[in-house]
């Protein structure tokens, strides 16, 4: 099916990520995954491209492209070369930054926005916690006021680009009497005393992609360093995480499409029983499906995009969005490993290194459970 949301323009800019991604990129994904982490150099060339400011605005260094289809055309992209590009990419520059964007004050902006746009700071969100998950309200980590100051302890746990980042917009507890109405962001810099993190996460996934434990013992901070209004982190995480979930479900349709493409491919190749495996009715109703469950997923997605893009994305679509493309990446890519047989389930195939790295989609952003519970809240229930 012709997909109708991007002009000229995104696609030309699509062939200029797609540049990117086969000059700087595939040569070094083995590299990558054996580090278990995207080096600054990916970080610092992606910079010079252009492809870590579309969110900032031009007087700090960004491109301030002002329509999220960029952000989509570029996740698409990362997302065909391996699951973790578009997730480290996307918690950098279309998850931390957009905080400092629309709420950091001016010196916050001038202080970190240029080093986000050219790759010499690299952000990671400070949500969740070794005993939360999903359940940001009931966070522990804590900032007490001493005098002019505030002072952090606690840690948080799974935090992507965790292990090499810079500058982490971090969620703590500020007034242990108010529940969810207690909790502020910081803007915490790596280099700040008391702050530690621990080894690179092992996940059963995601290999290049760093995840970290993060550790604050008696972190002090200012007002300086608050972004957004004292108490209100929980509300302007609720209002941001609509796009964290958009661009999971863009990744996840992408990703999965380019490795059902790689199916077909296959199974027009391989042969039993003196036949290519494609030609086997079984086989051919199943790709079938496949494709036509891509296709709708994609057209939803697409959707979504278009929407958030002219301001109308509701939390409840991109809730919707989140659980249903990633329910539809594990299954698609399930089926995929199982027609490449013994082959799909060796590591150095790409299809066996993609079912991996989707299962924690179902996961993350807030679990498929919680989304289907935003939704069912929704409908009155």
């Amino acid at each position: 099916m012709k997909r109708e949301i991007y002009d000229d323009d995104h696609e030309a800019f699509r062939a200029s990520v797609k540049e990117f991604v086969d000059r700087s990129v595939l040569p070094n994904v083995e590299e990558h995954i054996a580090n278990k982490a995207l080096p600054r150099e990916f970080w610092l060339e992606a910079g010079k491209q252009g492809l870590l400011g579309l969110s900032i605005p031009e007087e700090y260094g960004g491109a301030d492209a002002g329509d999220f289809r960029f952000n989509a055309v570029l996740q698409e992209e990362l997302a065909k070369v391996g699951a973790a590009y578009p997730t480290c990419h996307g918690i950098h520059a279309d998850i931390t930054v957009p905080y400092i964007v629309d709420l950091g004050t001016e010196e916050q902006k001038q202080r970190w926005l240029p080093g986000c746009a050219s790759g010499e700071i690299l952000t990671g969100i400070g949500m969740t916690e070794p005993s939360g998950g999903s359940d940001l309200a009931a966070l522990k980590t804590t900032a007490v006021r001493d005098g002019d100051s505030w002072v952090i302890n606690g840690s948080k746990t799974f935090i992507t680009n965790g292990y090499s980042g810079d500058l982490f917009v971090t969620a703590v507890r500020t007034d242990p009497e108010k529940g969810p109405k207690g909790i502020t962001l910081f803007g915490i810099e790596a280099t700040m005393e008391g702050f530690s993190r621990g080894r690179k996460l092992d996940k059963v996934g995601m290999e290049e992609s760093d995840t970290a434990e993060l550790f604050f013992e008696n972190v002090r901070v200012t007002d300086a360093e608050i972004i957004g209004e004292l108490n209100m982190g929980f509300i302007h995480m609720m209002q941001k995480l609509p796009q964290e979930r958009l661009g999971c479900a863009v990744a996840n349709i992408a990703h999965a499409k380019q490795i059902l493409l790689e199916t077909i491919d296959y199974a027009k190749e391989r042969k039993a029983f003196g036949a290519p495996i494609g030609t086997f009715q079984h086989n051919k109703f199943l790709l079938a499906e496949l494709v036509t469950r891509i296709e709708a997923a994609e057209a939803y997605i697409d959707k979504c995009v278009l929407n958030h893009s002219q301001g109308t994305l509701t939390a409840i679509d991109a809730a919707k969005a989140k659980w249903f493309s990633s329910q539809v990446q594990s299954e698609v890519l399930d089926h995929c490993v199982q027609l490449h047989g013994g082959y799909g389930f060796m590591n150095e195939y790409r299809v066996a290194r993609a079912w991996r790295d989707a299962r924690v989609t179902k996961i993350w952003a807030g679990s498929n459970e919680i989304m289907k519970e935003l939704i069912g809240r929704e409908l009155g229930l």
